[in-house]
């Protein structure tokens, strides 16, 4: 059911290319020397590692989460499940038995 919104984590990685290609363009257009340029971009790089393993902590974080709610809510349809099937072999049991004292009744009178 997708109602048009995105994922934290699709949000987050679609921020961090933009801001990668974003950054890698200033690079290109900017006149800078060299070595300047490198450790700019080793900046960059690390900026952009730090940010990436932030929203990877994040997306895990949710995921737990997720998967902890969905544990509960396997629980408690399986609990409900359980309940129903139980009333279910009951109520076949004591047709059964009602059925089975008319068949006697039955047989009886004939």
């Amino acid at each position: 059911m997708n109602d048009g919104r995105y994922s934290a984590g699709s949000v987050a990685l679609a921020f961090l290319l933009g801001g990668a290609v974003g950054a890698g363009l200033a690079l290109l257009v900017t006149p800078k020397s060299g070595p300047e340029a490198r450790e700019l971009i080793k900046d960059q790089a690390s900026a952009a590692r730090d940010e990436a393993l932030k929203v990877a902590d994040e997306v895990k974080e949710k995921a737990v989460e997720l998967l902890e709610k969905s544990k509960e809510v396997v629980e408690t349809k399986k609990t409900v499940l359980e309940t129903a099937l139980e009333a279910g072999k009951e109520a076949m049991e004591r047709e059964k038995e009602r059925l089975m004292a008319k068949i006697k009744k039955e047989e009886g009178e004939a």
